[in-house]
């Protein structure tokens, strides 16, 4: 009787650690989902950014060979 109680004890245990250890995945798994979901956005917001700083630069005018005015 000792010894199956001893297992039903191991099998309570574990059954309690798997159902922690699937609410950790779970919560894992949508802080990755969500953080991923950010990323994407930062990434196009990135490269909206750089695309304008491109069109920017090209409207500016360039360097020219003139002395400073002081010269």
């Amino acid at each position: 009787m000792s010894d199956s109680k001893t297992l039903a004890d191991r099998i309570d245990v574990l059954e309690a650690r798997l159902t922690f250890q699937d609410d950790v995945i779970e919560t894992l798994n949508k802080t990755v989902t969500e953080q991923w979901a950010r990323i994407d956005a930062l990434t196009r917001q990135l490269i909206a950014l750089s695309q304008r700083l491109q069109e920017a630069e090209g409207q500016m005018p360039g360097p020219t060979n003139e002395p400073p005015p002081h010269y």
